[in-house]
């Protein structure tokens, strides 16, 4: 089978390399790609939201399933445009349909969702320019801290705790007025804080049946100790130690099974991923956001530990036969660490050449934001650049080899946190 694989970033990466070793595969290709799944497959120039290119692309090269990595091109229906074209319509789309992909789409949708079909997540109220004015009042009648979240999609950035009441009134105008998120921050969802520790499930589902992928814990902020703004990611681990029986029950039957029952109810035909962003309070768990995809870049330490042929997985997600198969995991540890631009999240130069990678030994580096130039030199496109994943029998062991093969890979104002998996050693 042909596949295309859409993305750039290191979660497609992670994506491409456990394609190649499938033996169902006979050719890979990423658009548009970045300078390490050059390795793994064959890069074409096509962004991810081009439809007509990719339609006309996979016609031409006989493809024969869509994998669909990032959330942009779900929001905006490529699952739909496929279904809408007799020509493309047998072809499988990992990914979710527009409607499906709206619990990402829209903070103010999945919290409806949630609240229509029973599932446990933080109280909210949703502000916009029409009650602006109604924030001062509320906030003044709440209990520090707030968690305002921008509607629509941020790159994983529209999410602030603000900790006293003077700062939450003037963020909400910030992203509501000033529209610090662009149009993402039209609406806004203001959520209680839940005080507890954070981590990731990730399910994969043909819209009746799914199946429930290694869980890991992600680290967004840029500062060490969890500090600073938000960021797509700077690190993750896999599994997480507080995971035990109890709380994965209670995970499955109060959220994951809930959540593809609503789905189901409401019509919506859903195939793909789902990530469940949790909280976990006193271990009773909360859902703090859904993504209608793998995350990033939890899914550079999940994907490694998968044993099983994920195109074989993929294609019974397209022949709705998910049931029949079986999710094997390596019982090892993984470390993520993240290596990104200085001035990332925020202004950041671009075009650095990277060195180094030669002499990363018992990692694997996923690719990021990198291309390669015109005379073969890897160098920096991105925020988030590299992403160094290390098994180990132990937590440490894994820490420990990432961390040493992080130092290994030089270029120019390199920054990583120094302290992922802090909170769980």
């Amino acid at each position: 089978m042909n596949v295309l694989l859409l993305g750039s970033g290191g979660r497609e990466h992670a994506i491409s390399l456990k394609l190649s070793q499938s033996p169902l595969l006979e050719k890979l290709y990423i658009a548009p790609g970045n300078a390490g799944t050059t390795a793994t497959g064959i890069n074409v120039p096509i962004q991810v939201t081009d439809f007509p290119a990719i339609r006309e692309f996979v016609l031409r090269n006989q493809i024969g399933m869509i994998v669909v990595g990032p959330e942009d091109p779900l929001v905006k229906g490529i699952h739909d445009y496929f279904l809408r074209d007799p020509d493309l319509a047998m072809i499988p789309v990992i990914g979710p349909v527009k409607a499906g992909a709206m619990l990402e789409g829209s903070k103010e949708f999945a919290k409806n969702f949630m609240q229509r079909h029973g599932i446990p997540t933080a109280s909210c109220k949703i502000f916009s320019k029409e009650n602006l004015e109604e924030g001062d009042m509320f906030f003044r009648k709440g209990h520090p801290p707030f968690v305002l979240k921008a509607d629509g999609l941020a790159a994983g950035k529209g999410v602030v705790i603000c900790p006293t009441v003077e700062d939450a009134i003037r963020e909400l105008k910030e992203m509501i007025t000033d529209e610090k998120f662009g149009t993402a921050s039209k609406h806004v969802v203001v959520e209680d804080f839940l005080k507890g520790i954070e981590l990731s499930v990730f399910i994969l589902t043909d819209g009746d049946s799914y199946k429930i992928f290694p869980e890991a814990k992600d680290y967004k902020k840029i500062g060490e100790g969890d500090t600073g703004p938000n960021t797509g990611g700077m690190g993750s681990v896999s599994p997480v130690p507080f995971m035990n029986h109890t709380l994965k029950d209670k995970i499955e039957k109060r959220i994951i099974r809930p959540t593809i029952l609503g789905l189901k109810s409401e019509n919506i035909d859903y195939k793909g991923f789902i990530y469940f962003g949790l909280m976990n309070v006193d271990d009773e768990p909360f859902v703090i956001e859904y993504n209608c995809r793998l995350g990033d870049p939890e899914t550079e330490a999940v994907l490694p530990r998968l044993c099983n042929d994920l195109l074989e997985l993929f294609i019974a997600v397209g022949n709705k036969t998910l049931d029949k198969c079986t999710i094997t995991t390596d019982p090892r540890h993984t470390v993520t660490v993240m290596l990104v631009s200085g001035g990332y999240p925020g202004v950041y130069k671009k075009g650095f050449e990277i060195t180094g990678e030669k002499g990363v030994s018992e990692s694997l580096v996923f690719h990021a934001g990198t291309v390669t130039d015109q005379n073969g030199v890897v160098r920096t496109s991105g925020g988030r650049v590299m992403a160094i994943t290390s098994f180990g029998n132990t937590f440490g062991e894994a820490l420990e080899r990432s961390y040493e093969n992080a130092e290994k890979i030089h270029f120019e104002n390199k920054y990583f946190r120094k302290d992922i998996g802090f909170d769980v050693k």
